[in-house]
């Protein structure tokens, strides 16, 4: 299938998905989850880096596109864990896999890349 195939206009499907990845911080904690739920706070920790207000923000977004549950357990101290849905699963291991490993093999070029424009033709 070929990307004219895809219609690109704004509300389609193929910008829908690339949203999940313009988020400066949805790839990494959806990557984070790929390695099995966790709670906010370990969130933290596995990432580095993230600040509260961010780490909340990606959270409450990943959730309300359905890639992401919230799992509230009745305890005391009451706790909170996120995973993966059956749909951020497929997300982890479909395009932001292929993203990393994509990454992994041409990530210094595009890093000597950075900062450089193009001059208009």
């Amino acid at each position: 299938m070929s990307t004219a195939d895809h219609g690109f206009v704004a509300d389609c499907r193929v910008r829908a998905a690339t949203d999940v990845l313009t988020h400066r911080w949805d790839p990494v904690v959806l990557a984070a989850l790929g390695e099995g739920p966790e709670r906010r706070v370990d969130l933290k920790d596995k990432i580095g880096g993230m600040q509260d207000k961010p780490r909340t923000e990606s959270l409450a977004r990943l959730v309300g596109w359905g890639l992401v549950e919230r799992r509230r357990h009745r305890e005391s101290p009451p706790r909170v864990v996120y995973a993966l849905t059956t749909l951020g699963q497929s997300m982890h291991d479909g395009p932001l896999l292929a993203l990393a490993a994509w990454a992994v093999d041409h990530g210094d070029e595009l890093l000597r890349g950075e900062g450089e424009t193009v001059a208009d033709e």
